[in-house]
């Protein structure tokens, strides 16, 4: 009757054998094999759904990244857990001209890689609304009365508190940063506002505020903010992860010398609000000057910083163009053109003795205007009639002027220096009056075509304004239009042109222009961007109390794709093991006599004779 011989690798003391009894001599050589097939089978497939697992939970992470970011805009108008104890809260405090606003962020605990910025998001209360307060008036009226400061903005701080757990508010900062009212103050009057607010409010809440936590900020900074905003909202922060998305090559500032790297596109805003109009974009080249008087205006207009947590790292350094123009706003580039033709008529009226728009019948004709639309100027109690003959391109004409260019190169409105933009490889959203002029009468918001815009522009200005009117009444524009939008539609619609291809000097044939609202369905404020710059080091923070618990407790610190190495190592030592046994085992039967007895086996290995068991 046949033997299996059983013998490990290691001592020889250890080998044993199994006798089959009744099992048929054939089946024993056919019994091996299936044993061996289905050991490699087994383990072949116990490897290859290991790989799947983690190719599945990691390698989907960076495939599904737009889809993550899809999961995360609708998470993102969710209720806010304010049980759950890894989430961090921050405040900003946007004190502007006309009133002040209250916004509170969150963030859970930090991923750990030092290359990602926090994940910040609105807060929403139970009602998913985002935690957002505005009081009025703007925080300069208290410029004679700065001891009422604190007073007044308590209502706001009330209202964070309310919302922020009791439990995270020391933690929490608090950043007061004041804006265009503010700046306009003398500088011991702004003193003076933010000396009582710093004195203030730690005696009344524990939020995490410091002297450097209240400010009046610059355009430059308030620009830099509302750019960081956006392009975060847009994910321009982050890693490359797919071969399609647009990349751009960079020359980190402060490292000339050292080669370009290559990192996400970021976008470039436009902002026309009624006071001024606001550019901001990223300088991705080094960038050389015409002049030293140049240089030393660009030094005012050019941002360099850095967004990521460890100062060292040089991937989040980014260089920014931000420059403000007042008076090119929608409202008031009107006015300063009301103005412009009221004087020049007058005077050509006394020089010439006219009686142009001096009453009536006698009407200046106004190609900003629609046509046949009715308007008159008021300045000094004296009017000056207008009547609209709808001119687009005379309008466009008339206006140039306006822009201020000058012959220097590299300049843009009012002659100010401008770095050159790649405009085969930049995109810009436009925001405020971008927007309000192509989507709230013209219907055609967002990917910006010039020549339909000036096309729908041109018939808009060419329609006579009874027509308008009618079609007012009929709800055809957009819910929060009004008369003041249609009236002066065809002015601003012709201002937008010439500021964006004029003044900033954008092709007629440029193509990545967004003109757009909101981002992802929400307004974007530059309070985002704020807190984003002023939180940068506190990754750093979670990543080194992660790197303590991992001292104290490795074998818990240990990766999800860590473990599964580990395990994956261990099982091909395992797996070597059987193999090498099963060879092993395969050679000590082809050398035993197929009739020899037990003790053959022995002496083949050179062991010393043993008494073999009777027969059993």
């Amino acid at each position: 009757m046949g033997r299996i011989g059983i013998s490990c690798l290691f001592p020889a003391s250890w080998h044993f054998s199994i006798s089959p009894v009744g099992c048929p001599r054939i089946l024993n050589t056919n019994l091996r094999q299936i044993i061996v097939i289905s050991l490699l089978a087994a383990a072949v497939s116990l490897l290859y759904f290991s790989v799947v697992i983690i190719r599945n939970k990691y390698g989907r992470l960076s495939k599904d990244k737009k889809f993550q970011r899809y999961l995360a805009r609708v998470t993102d108008i969710e209720a806010t857990d304010t049980n759950n104890p890894n989430v961090n809260y921050g405040i900003v405090v946007d004190c502007g001209s006309s009133g002040s606003r209250i916004f509170v962020y969150c963030w859970p605990r930090h991923n750990g890689n030092p290359h990602d910025l926090l994940d910040i998001r609105q807060m929403r209360d139970k009602n998913r609304k985002p935690v957002v307060m505005k009081i009025k008036p703007g925080i300069s009226e208290f410029a004679t009365s700065p001891e009422k400061v604190s007073d007044y903005i308590s209502p706001l701080l009330n209202f964070a508190a309310e919302h922020v757990p009791r439990a995270k508010h020391k933690e929490t900062p608090l950043y007061i940063l004041c804006t265009a009212g503010m700046r306009i103050l003398p500088e011991s009057q702004q003193k003076a506002i933010l000396e009582d607010l710093l004195t203030d409010i730690p005696v009344h809440f524990d939020f995490l505020f410091s002297d450097s936590h209240a400010e009046v900020i610059s355009g430059k900074q308030e620009g830099v903010y509302a750019w960081i905003g956006i392009n975060f909202v847009l994910g321009r922060f982050e890693h490359i992860e797919d071969d399609d998305e647009a990349v751009v090559e960079v020359n980190i500032p402060g490292s000339e010398s050292s080669e370009a790297i290559l990192r996400k596109r970021t976008a470039g805003i436009l902002d026309m609000g009624g006071v001024s109009t606001q550019i901001a974009y990223e300088v991705p080249k080094t960038v050389s000057f015409a002049s030293s008087q140049q240089e030393e205006v660009a030094k005012n207009l050019l941002a360099e910083f850095n967004l990521g947590c460890d100062i060292h790292q040089t991937e989040h350094v980014y260089r920014v163009y931000v420059a403000t123009f007042l008076g090119f706003g929608g409202n008031a580039a009107r006015q300063r053109y009301e103005d412009r033709i009221f004087a020049s008529t007058v005077q050509k009226n006394r020089l010439l003795g006219k009686q142009t728009g001096l009453t009536p019948d006698t009407p200046y004709l106004d190609p900003c205007l629609p046509l046949n639309i009715k308007d008159e100027i008021q300045q000094n109690g004296q009017t000056l009639y207008l009547r609209g003959t709808g001119d687009f391109d005379l309008c466009r004409e008339t206006i140039q002027p306006f822009m201020n260019k000058t012959n220097e190169t590299q300049t843009s409105l009012n002659g100010v220096y401008q770095p050159p933009i790649h405009f085969q490889n930049s995109e810009f959203y436009g925001f405020s009056e971008f927007y309000y002029c192509t989507e709230d009468v013209l219907r055609m918001g967002g990917d910006y075509d010039a020549t339909a815009f000036t096309r729908a522009a041109k018939d808009y200005c060419a329609t006579k304004w009874s027509i308008l009117r009618e079609r007012f009444d009929r709800g055809l524009y957009a819910s929060h239009a009004d008369l003041h939008r249609l009236k002066y539609q065809c002015f601003k619609s012709a201002w937008m042109f010439e500021v964006f291809h004029r003044g900033f000097s954008f092709p007629v044939n440029y193509r990545n222009l967004k003109t757009a609202l909101q981002v992802y369905d929400k307004e974007v404020q530059w309070t985002l961007g704020a807190i984003l710059y002023r939180t940068r080091f506190l990754p750093l923070r979670d990543i080194q109390q992660e790197t303590f618990r991992a001292s104290h407790a490795h074998w818990r610190g240990f990766s999800f794709v860590y473990n599964h190495y580990l395990f994956s190592g261990c099982f091909l030592v395992v797996l070597l093991a059987i193999l090498l046994y099963l060879l092993r085992l395969r050679r000590i039967h082809r050398r035993a006599p197929r009739s020899g007895s037990a003790a053959a086996v022995w002496l083949e290995e050179g062991l010393p004779s043993q008494k073999i068991a009777g027969t059993l």
